[in-house]
């Protein structure tokens, strides 16, 4: 294996995409890795080891998450998000590209292969949210009041990380300080607050049945059995809707997979890829 590794931020669509590319030497696929809401690479930090051993691997913070820019301009949509990932992975000139996405990630990956189908050979979902309708229309619109952002931070300031940690996690045990730490740096700067209004008002509807039953691509469904934040129903209606995929169930297991059980994590998506 080929220890090459490289961090950097490219613009995309307006705005700084940042990303982690980690080469090996031999490997021809090439595994793209797309964090949740709230979130950023670094809930990848257990599983990306393991992948780099075989593939490829692409991380992406993507806007206005991690080290990615926060735009007052770029528009926070999932279609958005999505073509700026597009663009990136044309940037690089990617081939043989498979995604994972967790969360709000896999949203972000299942609208990838909605609009470019011939770009992704497969896509794993790690408890993927899915069928969320957009916010309320009187929420979208307190978005324009001038301190709305304000809210917005008190908001995820009274809710806490440790908080939300507690609900993402199904063996508490395993929160410690470098977890606390990992998922806190990101909030510390006040200008995620303003894009993260923009994405209040930007945010469409996730893709319905009628679009994911055209999703060719074969997906691989993981969930946790105990996952809190997106319920495995929303997993069991997933793989209903898409035809070509399947479900694997992790007991004792909450929302963040990655995290929680990488090895098992690890084992199913070289199974499906390989």
């Amino acid at each position: 294996m080929d220890d090459a590794s490289i961090t950097g931020t490219i613009n995309i669509n307006g705005n700084d995409l940042y990303y982690e590319h980690y080469k090996h030497s031999q490997a021809t696929d090439t595994l793209l890795l797309i964090h949740g809401f709230l979130s950023s690479t670094f809930s990848f930090r257990r599983l990306i080891p393991l992948l780099r051993e075989e593939f490829n691997v692409i991380a992406v913070d993507f806007p206005p998450f991690g080290k990615s820019g926060k735009s007052k301009k770029f528009i926070y949509s999932y279609e958005n998000i999505a073509r700026s990932i597009i663009s990136f992975v044309e940037h690089l000139q990617i081939k043989n590209l498979s995604i994972i996405g967790h969360s709000m990630g896999g949203q972000i990956a299942l609208k990838i292969a909605h609009l470019r189908p011939d770009l992704v050979a497969r896509t794993v979902l790690l408890c993927s949210s899915g069928y969320l309708k957009r916010m309320k229309l009187p929420l979208v619109l307190s978005s324009y009041l001038p301190f709305f952002h304000l809210y917005v931070k008190r908001h995820l300031a009274k809710s806490g990380v440790m908080k939300n940690l507690v609900n993402v996690v199904h063996d508490h045990s395993m929160i410690d300080d470098d977890m606390l730490n990992g998922y806190l740096v990101p909030f510390l700067k006040g200008d995620i607050f303003p894009a993260l209004t923009r994405m209040i008002r930007h945010r469409e509807d996730e893709l319905g049945e009628s679009d994911l039953n055209k999703i060719e691509t074969p997906c691989l469904l993981i969930w946790g059995e105990h996952d809190r934040v997106v319920p495995l129903r929303v997993g069991k209606r997933l793989k209903q809707d898409l035809k070509n995929s399947k479900l694997i169930v992790l007991k004792e297991t909450g929302h963040l997979v990655p995290e929680e059980r990488p090895e098992i994590v690890h084992k199913y998506i070289k199974e499906f890829l390989v």
